[in-house]
């Protein structure tokens, strides 16, 4: 009976036990879940703190932060240098146009006469001024004071003469008869040939007999080098240059008046064979190259602390999507996704990618193996940019600092959506000045200074000057450039420049109005606003660019 009884109860029990084991699954389940959702809650409070709750949460050492302050006074600090070198390079340059302009240029003034060095007017004008360039190349070495010499002694002065091929013309009687074919006739002159006898007979040849109803241009080149001394001052190697200077008589208009231009094209180039008899010049070359080594070593610190930042970033938006997706059986919006990527870290990668690249270049320009002046400024000072505009980052952790950021970045998209707008009728504008005030306004000959002109007038700059220069030959003309111009300001700045001040003034607007009465609350901010033990701060400093989506299952 016993027997019995105890096979009964087994029998009950073990049905009770098999009839409990679903909602014991659904429990653990729901416990494993709670605690997913706790350990996913306390990542992302600690991951949106800013660098000191971090350090009060977790005693962790903000790394990143002091690595940017060290970063930003080395970089600066480099900057400086590059700078101060690179003055030498351009006043080098800029002071041996001015001196081969007075050198090469016969009746130069000092002044250029608008985009050209100078003119001429007659005929013994153009002979005198093209043996005048040939005379002082011959005597360079006697009248110059800088530190110029010949390429070499085969190389010399090439002179170039581009004419139509034959031709007649008589305007006297309305008579033209030209082939518009082109020939072109040039001459070479050695150093060493201009001291002898066949210098005399070169310039004594027909080639030097100008028929100027059939001329279009002359053209002389030679190719000088030199060495500036000058950054010995500032204990620093000295650099070697070749100038290819380029002088050109135009006669294309055939209208009395021909222009000379003078253009010198300046290279950088490695010195064969320099030897420098003080140590002070190598030692300094050496600590500034230690320096940038030091320079590459912390960027390439940051861009890793930074890039490992981003893929932390990632894993964890990664975690709560899943996450969401499997408690409430829908999407993340995208506009909480967007909460994960910082622009900043960004920011910084970029800026140390082209500090590490500007280095390199600048070691080896200082080591004089490259000359890439121009590319190595571009990325050294457009990282210096980037880095000082990473520091408004740590400012905006503070409330007062914070609503430029948040101005900035709320009305950033109107912003671009109005200047494409506007930029429609800039561009109408644009193209109607060149084409009919083109021929009697000098602000309005070429596209780009056209853009320039009217960018100046929106800003109120020399508009008297503008008006004035108008030139009275067709009054047709003139009435059209009053209503052009008086449209373009009045439209530009009351009605366009106003309402684009009236966008960022409602964005800021907004921006005050939830500083004051809280931010818009996403899907993200209501799962961490429950769990307050993190310490995370409700007045979040980030403001979603997009608009959130709707709270359903479509959202994407």
């Amino acid at each position: 009976m016993s027997a019995l009884l105890c096979f009964f109860n087994w029998n009950f029990s073990s049905c009770g036990a098999a009839g409990s084991s679903k909602p014991n699954v659904n429990m653990m389940a729901q416990s494993d879940l709670d605690l997913k959702e706790m350990a996913l809650k306390e990542d992302l409070k600690f991951y949106f703190m800013n660098p000191c709750e971090k350090y009060r949460a977790r005693r962790q050492i903000p790394w990143k932060l002091a690595l940017q302050i060290l970063k930003i006074l080395m970089v600066t600090t480099q900057l400086v240098f590059f700078g101060l070198s690179n003055q030498l390079v351009v006043s080098f340059k800029e002071e041996n146009t001015v001196a081969f302009k007075h050198l090469f240029l016969k009746g130069y003034s000092g002044t250029d006469e608008d985009d050209y060095s100078c003119s001429i007017y007659t005929q013994q004008d153009a002979y005198d001024s093209i043996f005048y360039v040939i005379n002082q190349y011959r005597n360079l070495k006697n009248i110059s004071l800088g530190t110029l010499g010949y390429e070499h002694e085969e190389s010399g002065l090439k002179i170039c003469k581009q004419q139509y091929k034959r031709g007649t013309m008589l305007p006297s009687n309305d008579t033209l008869n030209i082939d518009v074919s082109t020939e072109t006739e040039c001459i070479l002159l050695k150093p060493k040939e201009l001291t002898g006898k066949k210098a005399e007979l070169k310039l004594n040849s027909s080639f030097f007999n100008l028929e100027f109803y059939r001329l279009i241009q002359v053209e002389i080149s030679f190719k000088l080098k030199g060495i500036a001394l000058q950054t010995i001052h500032a204990r620093e190697l000295p650099d070697c240059y070749a100038f290819q200077n380029t002088i050109t008589f135009n006669n294309r208009a055939h209208s009395g008046k021909i222009k000379v231009y003078f253009d010198s094209d300046t290279d950088i180039q490695e010195c064969k064979d320099w030897h420098i008899f003080n140590s002070v010049l190598q030692k300094n070359t050496q600590y500034i190259l230690v320096f940038d080594g030091f320079v590459i070593l912390s960027c390439l610190a940051s861009l890793i602390l930074c890039t490992r930042s981003i893929v932390l970033a990632w894993r964890l938006q990664k975690r709560f999507v899943n996450f969401f997706l499997e408690k409430h059986k829908r999407r993340v919006c995208y506009a909480d996704r967007l909460e994960f990527l910082n622009g900043w870290y960004v920011l910084v990668i970029i800026s140390d990618v082209m500090t590490i690249i500007g280095s390199i270049l600048k070691m080896e320009i200082k080591a004089k193996n490259l000359t890439s002046y121009d590319v190595c400024s571009i990325l050294l000072g457009t990282s210096t940019l980037f880095v000082w505009v990473g520091v408004i980052r740590y400012l905006g952790y503070f409330q007062t600092y914070n609503v430029l950021i948040l101005t900035m970045q709320a009305s950033l998209p109107k912003v671009l959506r109005f200047c494409c707008c506007a930029g429609m009728i800039y561009l109408g504008y644009t193209f109607c000045g060149w084409i009919v005030l083109g021929p009697y306004h000098e602000k309005f000959e070429d596209l780009n200074t056209v853009a320039e002109c009217l960018f100046s007038l929106v800003n109120g700059d020399d508009m008297f000057a503008t008006f004035a220069q108008i030139q009275e030959k067709s009054s047709l003309v003139w009435m059209f450039s009053r209503l052009y111009l008086y449209s373009f300001i009045s439209l530009f700045i009351y009605m366009i420049l106003s309402l684009f001040i009236a966008l960022i003034t409602d964005s800021y607007d907004t921006i005050k109005k939830y500083q004051q009465s809280g931010f818009p609350a996403t899907d993200l901010h209501e799962f961490l606003k429950d769990h307050s033990n993190a310490g995370y701060r409700k007045d979040r400093t980030s403001f979603p660019l997009i608009c959130c989506c709707r709270r359903s299952v479509g959202c994407f």
